[in-house]
């Protein structure tokens, strides 16, 4: 072979190269590019749904001290936040006015108001013996717990309930001696009235009055600070224990008929660096309306939890304090489950995107309970499998896709 043939078959060999090197180059270029996308991994571990509302913080037992005749009232020297002992922590003192001549009427109606006030004594009475009845078999019960307990004969669930029971039932005898004081004083206050308006002789009107304490507690809010004439029955000071707190939530009706006595409570958003533990103690049987901040009109109804931890947990929390609370509606520990991120309508039921071979897999899935960030896996998937979350239009079954910023 000339050399002239020859440098022709190498023209045609470079040539050939080349145009082979050109058809990869543009083989790769139009190859289809993983579809990016970002994975999570079902697990199986504690699941729960919880109804979430806000909350407000309320003394569960308020007294009002209001005036027991017309009078000028003078400064009130308290504060909120001050300490007052029962009987002896002088509230507010004024000078009352001069009784006015009462008809028949009034003069009865005086009369009334003090039967009225010694029937709610003797009630506030009663109510204390049957709970003092109630505490010494609660104790008794207790014991006898304990005995049994340390035989192995009862379980120690029923022994922390009867220490509850001791417990819840100890507040309701302080309680029930709030009740029997506040009563007392609003019997002292309707016989002072009954002396003022019936012109005893023995009520002095230029005599100035003191009105002292009915409970131990503190001055939650004080509602006359200057001096002033006042009409009876005025409020002057609201009084309370602010230990024993209380968390009331509205919730929108078809929430409140999932909730019932009893259910676990978390309290977040209170403060603290943990959620506190609850339980709901009752769900108001009658609703109100509520206008919504969107304008919209809600049938909203009340729900009362108590909170199950030690007074120094949260004892930086006051009446009136906002907290969040979440209802436990379901839960439990072991549920194999999907973020519900990953989940979306497919026909009539739910589906997912696995990567099986970094290869997008529709799969239908069968859901139970879930909450705003994770869904119980009935059927569809098992333990292990990946999944995509917030899969794009672009993923599709059959499509190649891989780790985001791989």
């Amino acid at each position: 072979m000339s050399n002239a043939s020859k440098n022709v078959w190498r023209r045609r060999a470079v040539m050939a190269a080349a145009a082979l090197a050109v058809i990869v180059v543009l083989a790769i270029l139009m190859r289809p590019q993983p579809v990016p996308a970002d994975f999570a991994v079902v697990t199986t571990g504690p699941l729960q749904v919880t109804l979430d509302e806000e909350g407000e913080t309320r003394v569960r037992d308020r007294f009002v001290v209001s005036a027991p005749v017309a009078g000028r009232l003078l400064r009130i020297e308290l504060e909120p936040g001050d300490g007052v002992s029962a009987g002896v922590t002088a509230l507010a003192t004024f000078q009352p006015s001069a009784p006015a001549p009462l008809d028949a009427r009034q003069a009865e109606a005086a009369r009334a108001r003090v039967e009225a006030a010694q029937a709610a004594l003797g009630r506030a009475r009663a109510d204390a013996k049957t709970v003092d009845a109630e505490l010494a078999y609660a104790e008794t019960h207790l014991e006898r717990q304990r005995r049994l307990a340390a035989e192995s004969v009862v379980s120690a669930e029923a022994l922390d309930q009867a220490q509850l029971d001791v417990e819840r039932l100890s507040e309701n005898v302080s309680a029930a001696a709030f009740a029997i004081r506040a009563a007392e004083h609003d019997l002292a206050a309707a016989r002072a009235q009954l002396l003022q308006a019936t012109g005893d002789p023995g009520a002095n009107a230029g005599e100035p009055l003191t009105l002292t304490a009915p409970v131990d507690g503190v001055v939650l809010r004080r509602l006359r600070e200057s001096e002033s004439v006042v009409p009876a029955g005025e409020p002057l000071l609201e009084i309370g224990d602010a230990s024993q707190l209380e968390i009331v939530s509205d919730y929108l009706s078809m929430d409140a008929v999932k909730i019932e006595a009893g259910q676990p409570v978390l309290i977040e958003q209170w403060g603290g660096d943990r959620p506190l533990r609850g339980k709901v103690r009752r769900v108001e049987p009658s609703g109100f309306t509520k206008v919504s901040a969107l304008g919209v009109e809600e049938q909203r109804v009340n729900v009362i939890v108590d909170v199950e931890e030690a007074r120094e947990a949260w004892g930086a929390l006051g009446d009136g304090f906002r907290v969040e609370v979440r209802v436990v509606v379901w839960g439990e520990d072991e549920v194999l489950q999907v973020p519900t991120s990953a989940l979306f309508r497919h026909g009539d039921g739910w589906a997912v995107f696995t990567r099986v071979a970094d290869v997008a897999s529709l799969r239908p899935v069968s859901i139970g309970a879930r909450n705003g960030l994770s869904a119980q896996v009935v059927d569809g998937l098992g333990e292990g499998d990946e999944v995509l979350v917030h899969p794009s239009d672009a993923v599709s079954d059959g499509v190649a896709v891989a780790a985001r910023g791989s």
